[in-house]
């Protein structure tokens, strides 16, 4: 059908009158939001639904949400049949996410399923800590992260607490494909089915994070390390401030302005830690504080961006990379001495696409160090393909997510604003900040320049040049990059790796993934992957040197800088 005859069949189904003026207003107004609105259905992917709000068959709305839940209630009721079926759903601060979850747990338990329901919004992380707690066999939650306002999305887990992976996935996608018409939706509610989840569940899930403490000696000695923390508008306000005063911090200062959860987002353009520009005021306070460390957390509070002060005394961005390295060093030097490293038992976990300093120092503490694609389903998935005794102690990716523990099963900004606590206490402790023990990581393993660019391509045209520009990376891939000859290239769509020296071909054991990496012979890693919940494809940077003095850091980073904006040339980023 067209984009015209689907919203057409739609006019002729039992659908809301203000839902059917809209569409009727698409129809005779805008011809161009009829098409993004109608030309395809909103795709259930591996994750669920993300995508702009509105009506359309290809928008977030109550019944795309519907035909989501009544997919996944379809699903479930075969996957445990006999049992009683429950799932937990939970809310970020957007714009509708409330209404969405009441949605989905209406048609939930009218499909017989029992729901816990979160009486108020809430951080991600909750939603995966109260699935294993509450025994759910799924559960849901209604965000879109770090998107834009107009964004919304569903995201669905599985028993585990994790996001769902093969072979529930597609199982889940073929069960909602196969609803035809808004009629087999059913929205009629068995409210006795639905549990309202409040107070206990966040004391619960406090007291297992709380307990993740490494060493709070360091707490102790400097509990009032002056912490500013903003919440861009989400939902951790609702626990970061808590968590960090139960461990004994007494100078938490919370940006004012963003601190009331708010789905436009007033005081940013993108409320995504990662940007500088949604940390403005939360910089401004912390410079105007003196504080000694800045954190701030997405709407779903899953990820977190913090700055500290650099070496000209002025608060400066740490990305991802740098974040996850610290961490990663921090708590294994910490088991270490504390005499609770395990390298028999105890393992670490990171995606294909993060800084392989973080591989360097788990290999100098002699701790496996797991590779996994992209999303922190997959690191769910080893943790519990390795269950029994073996240990999980951290793992995360570039982009702001990280995991200090199998508690929660997916990225938890909540556990880790405490860590990064804990870890910027100890370093006040021994008279250093965050930068400086960066410094003795790459003197001691290698400067690491690890660097994203992403490029953003809207609707059906921006799919179509995103879908093209990997066609021609594998079709005429690149022989030098940044001046160095590639030597390596792994395709996760085929599950190949190819050494280009040697000819030789292996295959890659993960999930086919539309990932390009390119090796060069200095040791640069280039990844080249369209991301699944944004219409973006993202370039990682990842080059290395070593360097001799603490001096000669500087000088090594602007080096490896300056060797990023050649292989962005040679990939013909610059000019697209």
């Amino acid at each position: 059908m067209t984009a015209k005859e689907k919203a057409e069949s739609w006019l002729e189904q039992d659908i809301d009158l203000d839902f059917k003026a809209g569409i009727e207003k698409l129809l005779n107004d805008n011809e161009q939001e009829l098409t993004e609105s109608f030309y395809k259905d909103l795709e259930f992917g591996t994750g669920g639904l993300r995508g702009i709000m509105g009506v359309g068959s290809n928008r977030m709305n109550k019944y795309t949400v519907g035909m989501a839940t009544q997919g996944l209630s379809n699903y479930l009721l075969k996957a445990f049949p006999g049992k009683e079926v429950k799932v937990a759903i939970a809310h970020d601060s957007r714009n509708n996410s409330r209404f969405f979850a009441e949605t989905t747990a209406a048609v939930f338990s009218a499909n017989g399923i029992k729901v816990y329901l979160f009486e108020e919004l809430r951080p991600t992380p909750e939603l995966s800590f109260a699935i294993r707690e509450l025994g759910c066999q799924s559960g849901v939650v209604l965000t879109a992260s770090h998107n834009p306002k107009e964004y919304n999305g569903y995201k669905a887990y599985w028993d585990d607490g994790a996001q769902v992976t093969p072979p529930h996935d597609q199982n889940i996608i073929e069960e909602v494909q196969a609803i035809t018409s808004l009629e087999e939706i059913n929205f009629k509610a068995n409210m006795n089915l639905i549990i309202p989840l409040g107070n206990d569940m966040d004391e619960k899930y406090l007291e297992a994070i709380t307990a993740l403490a490494i060493d709070p000696t360091g707490i102790k000695k400097e509990h009032d390390l002056n912490i500013v923390y903003s919440s861009i508008h989400g939902t951790g306000i609702t626990l970061v401030p808590k968590t960090l005063q139960r461990l004994g911090f007494t100078n938490v200062n919370v940006v004012k302005e963003q601190e009331e959860p708010n789905g436009n987002f007033p005081t940013v353009v993108y409320p995504n830690p990662e940007e500088a520009e949604a940390l403005t005021l939360a910089l401004k306070m912390a410079n105007d504080t003196n504080a000694d460390i800045l954190m701030a957390t997405d709407p779903d509070a899953d990820r977190v961006g913090i700055a500290a002060k650099g070496k000209s005394g002025s608060f400066e961005l740490m990305t991802g990379n740098q974040m996850v390295s610290l961490m990663a060093y921090y708590t294994l030097t910490k088991r270490k001495e504390l005499g609770s490293l395990n390298t028999s038992t105890q393992y670490m976990i990171k995606t294909i696409v993060t800084t392989n300093l973080f591989d360097a120092i788990c290999a100098d503490f002699k701790v496996p160090c797991y590779n996994t694609l992209t999303g922190f389903k997959y690191i769910a998935a080893i943790i519990k393909d390795l269950e029994g005794p073996n240990q999980f102690i951290g793992g995360g990716e570039e982009s702001y997510g990280y995991m200090p523990s199998a508690v929660t099963r997916d990225k938890d900004a909540v556990a880790t604003c405490a860590l990064i606590a804990e870890m910027a206490a100890d370093a006040k402790a021994q008279g250093k900040t965050l930068w400086n023990l960066l410094d003795d990581i790459y003197l001691k393993y290698g400067v690491w320049y690890d660097n994203m660019r992403s490029v953003t391509r809207k609707g059906i045209k921006g799919a179509e040049e995103i879908s093209n520009k990997m066609k021609e990376l594998r079709k005429t891939p690149p022989t030098h990059l940044g001046g160095s000859k590639v030597v390596m290239i792994k395709d996760y769509q085929l599950s190949k790796e190819r050494n280009l020296e040697t000819g030789e071909e292996k295959n890659l054991d993960y999930p086919v993934s539309n990932v390009l990496q390119f090796f060069t012979k200095e040791g640069s890693k280039i990844s080249a992957r369209p991301s699944g919940t944004e219409p973006k494809i993202k370039f990682y940077f990842s080059l290395t040197s070593k360097a001799d003095s603490k001096e000669d850091v500087d000088n090594t980073l602007e080096k490896l800088k300056e060797n990023v904006e050649e292989i962005v040339k040679d990939l013909g980023l610059n000019q697209w």
